[in-house]
Formats: C-alpha cells, structure tokens, sequence
C-alpha cells in the first residue's frame, strides 16, 4: 500500500487561495490541504454539481474548511474573462495560485469553443488567460503562483508550426507540447516579476504519477473505457511505486506554501524515476528553461487571448 505521506505547511489563515481542478483527483486534494491550513480556497469549477460533492468531502474530514465555488471552464476564454472579471471587482488580493487543472490525451483531436485544440486551449491558454487576468490581485496579494506540469514535459517539444495540431495529430504529443508551454508560462512570470518587482513568486510542480481520471473512462473526451495505462498505475499505486492522488498533491502544495521553496524552481515526487515519493526540489526540464521560447509564447498567447475575448 502507498504510505500515508504528508508534509508540515505554515498557517495560511487569511490568505486567499484559488486551485484550478479542485473538484477531483490531485486538486481536491491540494484544495484540503490548503484549507486545513487555514486557507479560504476558491474552488472553480465546470460542473457545480460536481463542486458541490467535492466541497462536501472536504467539509467532511475539516468542517471548519472556508471554500468558495466559482464557475470556470478553462477550455472557454469567455468564461475565464468572466471568472477574473467577477474577482476584480471583488478586488480581494489574491495569495497562492495553483495552476492544476488539465486534460489528457482524447483518442481524437478535438477543439475548445474558440477553435483551439483542446489540450493547448485548456492546458496552457486558459490557464494563461486566468493568470494574466488575475495579474492586479496577484501583485496586490504578493501571490505564490505555482504551475502544475507533469513528466510529459520531459520530452516533445511546442509544436510551433502547429500549434492547434491541425495537419498531423499526437494526442500524447499535444499533451507534452501543452504542459511544456505551461512550464514556459510560469517559468516567464517568474522573470517579469523580479524584472518589473511584482512580488510575485512563480515556480512549477509536476505530480509523479498517480490513479486520476486523467486518463480513466471519460465519454465527453471520446475515451468509452478506462486506458490500459490507468489500470497499471492503479496496480502500481496499491504497491507504493507510484503515487496515490493524495501524495501527488504534495509538490504543489510544498511548491506554493514553503518558506524554502523558490521562484523558477520546479518541485516534484523524489522517489525514483520521480514518478513517486515525498516531494523536494528537482532539477529544472530542459524543455521549459529558454527565455526565449518563453517571451515568444507569453506574446503569441496574449495576440490569441486579446483576439478571442475580444469576438
């Protein structure tokens, strides 16, 4: 069996916390713990049902838990305009970040309702419409933002003549492209904070591997039953080799929360292979360390978002 894992997080109470995917797998549970810590932890959501189960959980094993609903759905830039629209006009600083929510790998290549494929549009473009929305209370709230990559960031590459993979698709190369351009989102907010001192520290967290329903039966993804994959991780994760939703939580929670961690650091798993254990500080991919790439993303990002929100 995985081992119970855990790790010490200071006292959050009065700060304000937003999760992206908070309403199963890896981010509810990133959600509790920022709550058990005394965190009010915005949780948006796609489906509020859904949210509402997921908010009741958390209640459940910590009844004091201060959490919020929100309506989000990433793969839309309307309704990510709206969510940061709406947390504007609130105007509450905004301290920790979590950019976890994600999809994976649909058997066929399917699109956002702004034309984009779906896992660039969802992945990477609404997170970065969310967190260049959300930039005033970000500033405002000294905010930790930490961006959840995953390994697939380890290989591939932006597809940059190709970005919506029209001409020829990978459904796992679009999901390492999309998680690469994450890790150049957050690595780029790291350099523009201390370059402009926004006081904002930005870094990135990649989970191991765990049983999610990432890549478990989802008809709405095209995927009828659960993958071959998930049914091996699940065995692997019963044994302790990889590791539970609970313990791939962690590095992002470390990632955000610890005094020791750092600006354009990547956090994750440390056993081996990283794909589980406790987390730590790991040696930065490649793949998501050119200023380059970064600067050339971060502008192309905001030419797409300006252009859609805009319709």
């Amino acid at each position: 069996m995985p081992k119970n894992r855990d790790i010490p997080v200071p006292s959050l109470t009065g700060k304000l916390a937003l999760v992206t995917g908070a309403s199963d797998g890896i981010g509810i549970n990133i959600a509790a713990r920022l709550a058990r810590a005394g965190a009010t932890v915005i949780m948006p959501v796609r489906n509020r049902a859904k949210g509402e189960k997921a908010a009741a959980r958390i209640r459940g094993a910590n009844p004091d838990a201060k959490l919020e609903l929100r309506q989000l759905d990433l793969s839309s830039l309307a309704s990510v305009s709206t969510l940061t629209k709406e947390l504007l006009t609130e105007g509450r600083p905004v301290n920790l970040l979590i950019n976890n929510a994600g999809v994976m790998t649909p058997p066929e290549r399917r699109t956002t309702s702004d034309g984009f494929e779906l896992q660039f549009g969802t992945n990477h473009l609404g997170h970065f419409a969310l967190t260049t929305g959300l930039l005033p209370l970000l500033k405002e709230g000294k905010a930790h933002v930490t961006t959840q990559i995953s390994i697939a960031a380890n290989q591939g590459a932006v597809n940059w003549d190709d970005l919506n993979w029209e001409r020829s698709y990978s459904n796992m190369g679009s999901y390492s492209s999309s998680k690469i351009a994450t890790g150049l989102l957050g690595m780029h907010l790291h350099r523009l904070s201390e370059a402009n001192d926004w006081g904002i520290q930005s870094n990135l967290s990649h989970p191991g591997v765990s049983p999610t329903n990432l890549l478990a039966a989802q008809p709405g993804m095209g995927r009828a039953s659960d993958t071959t994959e998930v049914k091996v991780i699940r065995l692997l994760s019963r044994v302790g080799i990889t590791g539970s939703p609970q313990s791939a939580a962690l590095p992002a929670v470390l990632a955000a929360t610890s005094p020791d961690a750092r600006g354009g650091r990547l956090y994750g798993p440390k056993g081996p292979g990283h794909i589980g254990g406790r987390p730590a500080e790991q040696k930065l991919y490649s793949r998501v360390a050119s200023e380059a790439d970064a600067r050339r993303l971060w502008e192309l990002s905001e030419q797409l978002v300006a252009e859609h929100v805009a319709r």
